[in-house]
């Protein structure tokens, strides 16, 4: 994430939560606080770093508490916390389980696969593979000798409910297993690959509290050493190990999906380039047409691998070997090259119709281009293609280029600048019952935090008077804060407050601010209101009071 420009008190640059042309994200260096008016999120430090991140609450204290040097005082009272601890263990003591397996006589089918494929002792252990055995529940019994419950394996994703009840099974047999490791260096999830027949071929964990295989990429925790000015984003776990192998130090897969938003913003983090290393099939293009879009919302340069002789980066090293290899990674082409291939591929330009239509489609991808550059180099490219003046693509180009920057403007006002976008957008994190009520409660926060000595002395409205659960939360925070004698610090209301709920302060603190003159005034006119709506709504919680006593009493449920 790069803060591009300044704007009053506050900085500004592109979203690293959300994929964005126009930044939206603002910083207040003096609040402390981040706000996207984009996606919405917002928070201070220990927020930002949960968020990107992917932590608990005490883990982003500790990984902050790191970079300065302190250490955190163990609070065994931190149950979520201590339940991913626990879950980080039992991954680690499963990879162990899974890799002494691998060398064991029962690990057969297993060696005789690595052997098959080539891949060398140093990149086991590299890599952490094991073997899941062809049993019921071997690593059931294992981990249950160690000291953990089948509750906490199920959890973790490693043993499924068995038909029989009370029985339980192991969800990975007879594969070959690649543990996932976080770029913390956890193992936070497994995925294994079949060894015999069955389906499916490889197999994830399933999400936990510690995996989500959209935020994640296998072999990230290695890539993120790497000197090459590049990443290389392949398909299967294999070929990533084999380019590690022949030197490539620098591969990456996404974890049975296409490539998403996340895992490209987690790329961005390392690298500004990436070679796309995916299959030659049908599939593997659709997927790399895919990666492109979404990398390229990032400003990260693209360039695609085109493999002859080969399905696969794998297939192509064991041909080849490293060095042609290496050859064809620095000649790649560069994305614009790729999808103009593959374009032309679907027409047969000697016929006239075809190269017309091949010229409107080719124009349409120019037209998308950011740089003008760009748009005028491979538009002459394109006119000696389709044997047409180079006039004639930059005159189209320049055209479909104006009619999509007008439609992308409407589109921008329509869905950005919108009031009821904005509403919208708020829905998505705390939805109000009571609209006109929730409205007066953020004003009420709003000039808790711009004239705190309104609020010192005694309590104007009570936090459990307000309509929305909560805003009443962010209120009762703010308002313990200022009677412990210290100033208001939203960032350091992360362990009190939900994800949603500081993204909600972040935003209502973030409005402007009232003149001295109307805060008093304001304040009286808001509690008004909320008094206002709460007795509006008295009679009918005592109506919903009475008819579940009358449903109590009847014997008709809740």
């Amino acid at each position: 994430m790069r803060l591009t420009k300044r704007s009053g008190a506050n900085l500004f640059g592109l979203c690293p939560f959300h994929s964005e042309k126009t930044p939206s994200f603002s910083v207040s260096p003096e609040k402390q606080i981040y706000h996207c008016f984009g996606c919405g999120k917002g928070g201070g430090v220990i927020n930002f770093i949960m968020e990107i991140e992917g932590l608990s609450f005490r883990e982003a204290v500790e990984f902050l508490a790191k970079r300065v040097g302190m250490e955190v005082p163990d609070e065994r009272g931190d149950t979520e916390s201590r339940k991913r601890e626990r879950m980080l263990a039992l991954n680690k003591d499963a990879a162990r389980f899974f890799h002494s397996r691998l060398t064991d006589p029962s690990g057969a089918p297993a060696q005789d696969y690595v052997n098959r494929r080539g891949i060398a002792p140093k990149m086991v252990r590299t890599f952490g593979l094991g073997f899941a055995p062809d049993s019921w529940d071997a690593l059931l019994k294992a981990m249950t000798a160690l000291g953990y419950t089948r509750q906490e394996m199920f959890d973790a994703g490693l043993i499924r409910v068995g038909k029989k009840e009370g029985s339980f099974y192991d969800t990975f047999r007879n594969r070959l297993m690649f543990p996932v490791i976080d770029i913390r260096g956890n193992v936070i999830g497994f995925s294994g690959r079949i060894l015999g027949d069955g389906e499916p071929k490889y197999m994830n964990s399933p999400e936990t509290m510690v995996f989500n295989k959209s935020r994640n990429l296998f072999a990230i925790n290695l890539a993120k050493k790497t000197k090459a000015p590049y990443f290389i984003l392949a398909e299967g776990n294999v070929d990533v190990l084999m380019m590690h192998q022949a030197g490539f130090d620098s591969a990456v897969a996404s974890l049975g999906t296409s490539l998403t938003p996340e895992q490209a913003r987690l790329i961005s983090r390392y690298t500004g380039e990436v070679v796309i290393a995916y299959d030659s099939d049908g599939a593997g293009q659709k997927a790399s047409q895919r990666a492109i879009g979404i990398l390229e919302k990032l400003d990260i340069k693209v360039r695609i691998l085109h493999m002859e002789g080969a399905k696969d980066p794998d297939e192509f090293i064991r041909k080849n070997g490293a060095e042609v290899f290496r050859s064809l990674l620095e000649s790649s082409e560069n994305h614009v090259e790729y999808r103009l291939r593959a374009i032309q591929a679907k027409y047969d330009l000697k016929n006239d119709e075809q190269r017309v239509a091949f010229l409107k489609e080719a124009a349409g991808l120019l037209a998308s281009l950011p740089n003008q550059l760009e748009r005028e180099v491979y538009s002459m490219r394109l006119a000696e293609t389709a044997r047409v003046p180079a006039q004639v693509v930059e005159d189209e180009v320049a055209r479909l280029r104006k009619s999509r920057l007008s439609r992308e403007k409407k589109q921008y006002e329509r869905e950005e600048l919108s009031p009821v976008r904005n509403l919208q957008r708020r829905e998505r994190s705390v939805r109000y019952e009571n609209v006109r009520s929730a409205k007066a409660e953020e004003g009420v926060i709003a000039l808790l935090f711009q004239d705190p000595e309104l609020f010192r002395e005694r309590d104007p409205v009570p936090p459990e008077d307000f309509s929305s659960p909560e805003l009443g939360r962010i209120y009762a925070a703010l308002l313990s804060q200022l009677r412990s004698g210290g100033e208001l610090s939203p960032p350091l209301l992360a362990g009190q407050l939900s994800q949603d709920e500081m993204s909600c302060l972040t935003e209502i603190i973030g409005s402007p601010e009232m003149t001295q003159g109307s805060r008093a005034k304001a304040l009286a006119d808001y509690i008004e209101v909320i008094k206002s709506e709460r007795s509006k709504a008295a009679p009918q919680d005592d109506l919903r009071a009475m008819a579940a006593k009358y449903r109590q009493k009847k014997g008709y449920g809740g």
